[in-house]
């Protein structure tokens, strides 16, 4: 009886610290700027199973609205361009987010268009970061080799949206773009930026 009494005991205690845990785990995994980046997932990874039967075309058209969905587009194509967004009008700078648009899909579109197995994990520990959250992600291959994204991701409209991306983990993808942007912008002007967008573009979706 004795024996009884401390087991009953001891479960007294364990078991409400397993289901605090478990309720911690499940609000991590309830975040909704986690749960954006799941969703985008779910719709990519659908996208690469149907690549070789809907085509390229078919891969830009299915994942525009989740894109559009998951990605501030207007705020990384001005944190893209840098100062020198403010001084472009609104016909141009949306002329530049249009393209940026355009090119966000078509690298989506080309780099994942088929399906090997791949995996998609995303950590439901969001980092709050001041006002914007950190989650953290890994595309696991069919190899076995982890490759980790994560997204800088921020408030806008009610929705937890994505205003960068780090590759490998720490190497933001728009720190990547703005000097190109920027010596496009003072050399070309803002329809140079456009054209030079739209011409690589051009070239992803001639290429297949």
């Amino acid at each position: 009886m004795r024996r009884l009494a401390v087991f009953l005991l001891s479960m007294t205690i364990v078991v409400p610290l397993f289901l605090a845990g478990a309720a911690r785990a499940a609000d991590a995994a309830a975040d909704p700027a986690a749960h954006q980046v799941e969703a985008f997932y779910s719709t990519l990874v659908d996208t690469m199973k149907q690549g070789a039967q809907i085509g390229l075309q078919g891969r830009i058209r299915q994942l525009t609205p989740v894109v559009r969905e998951t990605f501030d587009l207007p705020a990384m194509t001005q944190l893209s361009v840098g100062p020198s967004w403010q001084m472009l009008s609104e016909a141009d700078r949306k002329s530049i987010t249009d393209a940026f648009e355009r090119m966000t899909i078509a690298n989506y579109a080309k780099n994942f268009s088929k399906y090997d197995g791949e995996k998609f994990t995303v950590d439901p520990m969001v980092k709050m970061r001041n006002d914007e959250k950190i989650v953290s992600s890994k595309l696991t291959t069919a190899s076995g080799s982890a490759v980790p994204f994560n997204y800088r991701m921020h408030l806008t409209d009610g929705k937890w949206k994505m205003v960068d991306i780090y590759l490998n983990g720490y190497v933001s993808q728009l720190a990547l773009r703005r000097a190109d942007f920027a010596s496009t912008i003072a050399s070309s002007g803002a329809a140079g930026l456009v054209k030079k967008i739209n011409d690589l573009v051009d070239k992803q979706i001639a290429g297949g």
